[in-house]
């Protein structure tokens, strides 16, 4: 059997390996997922190839690529064809903004979340984790405006833009923090549960 020509680095339990996870799932690509990162550590070859000690990674034999929306972008074109990598230039644009827009939504969900998944209940900051949840809620809110006119962040059909925040959504909607409900939100990520890609590499648990 030839082996897998698409390989995956990374620890699925982070954000961003779960993009390219989910994605892959999504193409039906046959490829292979290597723990590494966190509590794996990282081998001397995987910093000869990605010298910033960060996942993912991915190899398909024809590129080294690391930085995760990077990857789903390539993944897309490579391939995607005009069903995930759109020849109008616009239509990319319009979908390619909410991958770029979900930095600033993961700083915001920073404290929350690693307060929650990797710090001792009796070591919380409440005060810090508020914050944090506020802004999340600030971001969600314009993230619920959008999503009540169209269907999906990338436009009328699922596409690459929904998949970053998708990913940082089913841990806002899993953090155990009183927080404000988003009609619209909900309803988006609602329908994101029901892809078999995002409930296998997504829907983990976050501790």
């Amino acid at each position: 059997m030839a082996s897998p020509i698409f390989t995956l680095w990374g620890r699925l339990n982070s954000h961003n390996v779960k993009k390219v996870a989910w994605f892959a799932e999504e193409l039906g690509l046959k490829y292979v997922r290597n723990d590494i990162g966190g509590q794996f550590g990282y081998t001397e070859d995987y910093l000869v190839k990605n010298p910033n000690r960060l996942i993912p990674m991915i190899e398909d034999g024809k590129v080294v690529l690391w930085e995760s929306n990077a990857i789903l972008r390539y993944m897309a074109a490579e391939y995607g064809g005009e069903r995930w990598f759109p020849r109008d230039p616009i239509d990319r644009a319009l979908a390619d903004r909410w991958m770029d827009w979900q930095f600033a939504y993961a700083e915001a969900q920073r404290v929350p979340f690693l307060s929650h998944a990797r710090t001792p209940r009796e070591d919380w900051n409440h005060e810090a984790i508020a914050t944090g949840v506020a802004a999340c809620a600030r971001h969600m809110a314009v993230l619920d405006k959008y999503l009540s006119g169209k269907p999906w962040l990338s436009g009328d059909t699922f596409g690459i833009g929904d998949i970053p925040m998708g990913v940082y959504a089913y841990t806002w909607f899993s953090l155990p923090f009183e927080k404000p409900e988003f009609a619209a939100v909900t309803d988006w990520y609602t329908r994101l549960c029901k892809r078999p890609g995002f409930a296998a590499q997504v829907m983990i648990p976050l501790t």
